[in-house]
């Protein structure tokens, strides 16, 4: 199929993904999917991710079936077993961080390009674990004073000041992390007959 008659949608309001996806330097538009982001009973966050990405580049890709839909969405464990989730508030926020403080976060970020034109459809799951340091209140509220994480994972927002709490990030794609796995995208792309460099 003709890049020319596939657009590119990121079915995401969110302002990381489009800014990631805005590094790649292809035009693309954002619409809103508009999908329950509920967890099933029992469903495990890299599970929880995989089902949401695909959910969410499908229900944009039936309202435009030649467009190229990227979908994502990132989970992330404590411990690999407490499930975390956006804090959304201050308290929520220093709870996750007090409970982060010396062990380790796993993020899953799935990621899901799909075209029902031609039912091209490739998906992937990135995990990148993430180990704090010791943390003590004073730094955490310094921090979230700074930071407003409210709407990042585990109120660790790597990208920014977030960066000062860890020990380490182990992982293949450090993009993942921030909310959208730059390499692995950029390979389904390649698959989907757009590249970035052309060709």
């Amino acid at each position: 199929m003709s890049t020319s008659a596939s657009p590119l949608i990121l079915a995401s309001t969110s302002r990381y993904r489009r800014e990631l996806l805005s590094r790649l330097g292809l035009p693309f538009t954002v619409e809103a999917p508009g999908v329950d982001e509920t967890a099933l009973h029992g469903e495990r966050p890299d599970a929880q991710a995989l089902r949401l990405a695909a959910e969410k580049a499908l229900a944009v890709a039936r309202l435009h079936p030649m467009a190229l839909v990227i979908g994502s969405d990132q989970a992330a464990t404590l411990d690999g077993v407490a499930s975390i989730g956006k804090p959304g508030n201050p308290e929520r926020a220093r709870e996750q961080l007090r409970a982060a403080s010396g062990r380790t976060m796993d993020f899953h970020t799935a990621l899901c390009v799909t075209r029902r034109a031609d039912g091209f459809d490739e998906r992937a799951c990135v995990t990148t674990r993430v180990r704090f340091r010791r943390l003590d209140d004073a730094e955490i509220e310094r921090y979230l004073q700074l930071e407003q994480p409210w709407d990042c994972a585990g109120a660790a927002k790597a990208e920014g000041l977030g960066i000062v709490l860890l020990e380490a990030i182990e992982g293949d794609d450090p993009t993942a992390l921030i909310g959208l796995p730059l390499i692995a995208l950029t390979r389904m792309l390649r698959h989907a007959g757009l590249s970035p460099l052309g060709g």
